[in-house]
């Protein structure tokens, strides 16, 4: 899977659970809510103040070494 900033939140968890991870150091502790898992990366990292093509470049790093 290769990810960008418009994919949901909740597409990559469903992918591969592991990516949780990179939420939560962001500060995005509610995965489970449906709001949360119906946002694009993109959506994500505004609220969270977090560089969104970082963050689509690590998680696309991480699921190339799977």
């Amino acid at each position: 899977m290769q990810i960008d900033k418009t994919t949901t939140i909740g597409d990559i968890l469903d992918y591969n659970r592991e990516t949780a991870t990179f939420f939560l150091n962001m500060g995005m502790h509610c995965l489970g809510c449906p709001a949360s898992r119906g946002e694009t990366v993109e959506q994500a990292c505004l609220v969270h103040g977090v560089d969104a093509d970082e963050l689509v470049k690590n998680i696309n790093e991480f699921l190339a070494s799977k």
